[in-house]
């Protein structure tokens, strides 16, 4: 007898480990580990994921595995034992990370149906009942009207009825019907002359297939012959044609060309930062390589000649990029130099697209991913190079469990493959360049945009002595003449302003009242299209006041800047600009980034305005000005890497002008521009920044120097979850050693969020041995509190914001 020992899909203390099922003799020899199958669990039928098979069991009564899910293993023997260390890790679920490792489309729902118990007979139950279930099978739980409720459930505490669980995946493959005929040519001009005078279309048909006797989409042959579909049904029927489903990939580039391209020549500056790469995939050994490059150095093209080698030799590749912004135009790079090979997984494809091109790579179809965060997880069995641009990113960290960061899953994949892993970026974060100071990281370094073109000249506006002489815009003077002459040169600029919406927020200039949102402890921003106050955190929203809902004044005013309300400002300062906006709201339907950007591309815009998804990745031959509308605005949230990440998005903005033949300018607007992170980033001094900002967080006790993590507790209760973080605090003291520093309880940064009231503790350390297992005791602790009442604990190990 074999069993198979299995992680149900219950995401709880009690059942994170792994249960065991006797395979049946009809799946003997089918059942592998990374299969999912249904198994009986309590009263339910639950799906699991195989994780082992064992000739013995120490259980005594074995219920045996109900059904297959998955006709073979999702998850390969890598990802298996991935997934048992991010649980491990991150302190998650092992199903938690199993799933994460899916697309969303392969995930499973659980359909509720209501049928009669065993002991039950029709006839005794209720009329609207037993009428419900005469018209056919089982009767839906969701779909139930609200009239039976009531009846139902008094039925199944009677034991009339029981509720069954049907297990379902959301995704369907994409099927289409192709038409072909079962005759060869000579016979069809046969049956063309037997048929009957009046049936035109029949005819019609088959001269069709006569003159192209090859398979045809019925939709397709339907456009060629109109009324097609009734002859081809006739001609079914009388054996003369056949009709059959075959599965297609939903394909989000179907309709787009891609040029192709031939590696360029390499600098002298890259072809020494790709030498120590080319050697790592010569040996087979696994290296992490910091390639620390200025904006436009061309580390690209050494992605991609990397890429290529690894291919020629048979070997897969995964490229992580931050931005859904970034994907198009990185998209066309690698397919115009690969093609096909190219396998695409980003937030921006819907979820059958996804699940395709997940396939894609299933099926060895595809040799390269390119895509966001979970891309890391991509099925491949034979890695030969994983590749994180802009590493800095804080979009490769996930908010939410399993709370992984992707460069760390990228460089245990790359120690199991024994495959190089190269993380880019002008501006790095201070925990890689210090581990590449250390030696734990290859430093390359590439200081020269390609064929040497300058870095743009960056300007300082000190916003303050513009209001000192007079200057109310939102323009500096200086901003002001360099758009205008930008215009009259047919060039064109990027406006960064690092905030979304028309404005900050609503105050009432009679009795200083700011309209907040009753969920959350932040004010509420006014969005101009359809006049709403709308919420960013909890997504709260209500129409826009006439009058101060605290004192009745009329006098309620937009404060602050936003995206909607600087375009119009140019559009009354210099109503000859054409603008494109690019914030949440202008790119919250699929395809708008694209579109935007090959606008602006084709040159339809003069101006590209918008949030930080334009600050990186982007490369237009004409850009030669860059403003910052609000460089001040990170730098003072409590988080103690605002400088670090004010300097990063400066640096990377800065990177957009100038690229190519032009010149480039930069125009940084600020209130406080004697700051270190300003001065350095208008210097694209990084070197000088991260010695500065590293005294800093030596000073203070923060990474790289220890490291951190965050505990957060909510509740809708304030004193409840105040309590509860006292309680947590005072168990930490007592359980870590004296050289770790436990700080708080103190009420987040945002106290309260979706109605829930929100306390931290933070631990710093540098080693401690019974950290992970005096934290997983945490939390099995307060497991039985979260699951009965409304508490939530959250434990983020190396957090990248502590708002």
């Amino acid at each position: 007898m074999r069993y198979a020992s299995v992680v149900v899909d219950v995401p709880a203390k009690g059942t994170d480990k792994l249960f065991d099922y006797e395979i049946p003799n009809k799946f003997a020899g089918v059942i592998q580990p990374g299969m999912r199958v249904i198994v009986p669990f309590g009263s339910r039928k639950l799906t699991g994921f195989v994780v082992q098979l064992k000739n013995e069991t120490d259980i005594d009564s074995v219920k045996p595995i109900h059904s297959l899910f998955d006709p073979e293993p999702v998850l390969n023997h890598e990802l298996l034992e991935l997934g048992a260390w991010l649980s491990e890790t991150t302190l998650c679920y092992k199903i938690t990370a199993f799933q994460a490792m899916l697309p969303a489309a392969m995930k499973t729902r659980y359909i509720k149906e209501i049928k009669p118990s065993s002991s039950a007979q029709l006839e005794d139950l209720p009329e609207e009942i037993r009428t419900a279930f005469e018209k056919g099978g089982p009767l839906s739980w969701e779909d139930l009207p609200s009239s039976l409720v009531a009846v139902v459930q008094k039925e199944i505490r009677n034991g009339n009825l029981q509720i069954d669980y049907r297990v379902e995946q959301k995704q369907k493959k994409r099927l289409v019907k192709y038409v072909k005929p079962l005759l060869p040519v000579r016979e069809l001009e046969e049956q063309l002359q037997h048929l009957p005078a009046r049936a035109h279309k029949q005819k019609e048909v088959i001269q069709f297939f006569i003159d192209h006797p090859n398979p045809i989409l019925l939709t397709e042959l339907t456009n060629s012959i109109q009324g097609a579909s009734i002859a081809v049904k006739a001609l079914i029927k009388k054996g003369i044609l056949t009709e059959e489903q075959v599965e297609i990939y939903r394909d989000p580039y179907e309709h787009k060309q891609f040029p192709r391209t031939k590696p360029l020549p390499l600098t002298d500056e890259q072809k020494r930062a790709m030498e120590p790469i080319l050697d790592k995939l010569n040996r087979h050994e696994h290296e992490v390589f910091l390639m620390y490059g200025v904006t436009g150095s061309g580390k690209t093209e050494i992605y991609l000649q990397a890429i290529e080698k690894v291919l020629n030799e048979g070997k897969e590749a995964i490229v992580l990029v931050p931005e859904i912004s970034l994907t198009p135009q990185m998209v066309q790079r690698f397919k115009s130099r690969f093609g096909s090979q190219v396998a695409v997984l980003h937030s921006g494809l819907s979820s059958g697209e996804k699940f395709d091109e997940w396939r894609k790579i299933y099926r060895k179809e595809a040799k390269l991913v390119v895509g966001a965060r979970s891309a890391i997880f991509a099925p491949f069995q034979n890695i030969g190079i994983i590749i994180i641009d802009e590493e800095h990113e804080t979009s490769y960290k996930q908010e939410e469990s399993p709370r992984y960061h992707a460069r760390d899953v990228a460089i245990y994949r790359g120690k199991y493959h024994q495959c190089p892993v190269i993380l880019g970026s002008a501006t790095p974060t201070l925990e890689s360049f210090a581990r590449a100071q250390k030696g734990v990281y290859t430093l390359l370094t590439l200081k020269e945009r390609v064929n040497r073109r300058p870095l743009p000249e960056v300007h300082i506006v000190d916003m303050r002595e513009e209001l000192r002489n007079g200057n109310r815009s939102m323009f500096s003077r200086t901003l002001f003449e360099k758009l205008t002459d930008r215009l009259k040169k047919g060039e064109q600029s990027v406006l960064l302003l690092n905030k979304r919406g028309y404005s900050s927020f609503v105050m009432c200039r009679n009795c200083g009242h700011v309209i907040g949102c009753p969920h959350c402890d932040i004010s509420l921003t006014y969005h101009r299209h359809g006049e709403k106050l709308k919420c960013h955190y909890c997504q709260f929203e209500t129409a826009m006041p006439s009058r101060c809902p605290e004192c009745g004044s009329e006098h309620i005013r937009f404060f602050g800047t936003g995206t909607q309300r600087i375009e119009e400002e140019l559009n009354r300062l210099i109503p000859e600009a054409r603008v494109i906006r690019m914030d949440v709201d202008t790119t919250s339907r699929k395809g708008m980034h694209e579109k935007l950007l090959n606008a602006f591309g084709e040159k339809k815009a003069d101006i590209l305005l918008g949030t930080q998804m334009i600050a990186k990745g982007l490369d237009f031959p004409d850009v030669t000005l860059v403003g910052v509308l609000s460089a001040d605005t990170m730098l003072h949230l409590p988080d103690f890497r605002s400088g670090e990440k004010t300097f990063q998005l400066l640096t990377q903005v800065s990177g957009r002008a100038g690229r190519h033949e032009l010149p480039g300018e930069v125009v940084i607007q600020t209130y406080t521009p004697e700051h270190y992170s300003i001065q350095l980033a208008s210097l694209h001094d990084f070197e000088t920044f991260y010695r500065q900002e590293m005294k800093m967080r030596k000073s203070f006790a923060y990474p790289p120097y220890y490291f951190l993590i965050l505990i957060t507790v909510s509740h809708p209760n304030a004193i409840k979850a105040a309590e509860v973080t006292e309680k947590i605090g005072q168990y930490l003291k007592l359980h870590l050693s004296n050289e770790a520093q436990i700080l708080g309880p103190v009420s987040s940064p945002i106290p309260k969020m979706k109605d829930r009231y929100r306390f931290q503790c933070m631990i710093k350390y540098k080693r401690e041995k019974n950290l992970y297992n005096s934290l997983k005791l945490l939390f099995e602790h307060y497991e039985e509190d979260m699951s009965q009442t409304d508490l939530k604990l959250m434990i983020d190990l190396n957090p990248y914001t502590i708002l």
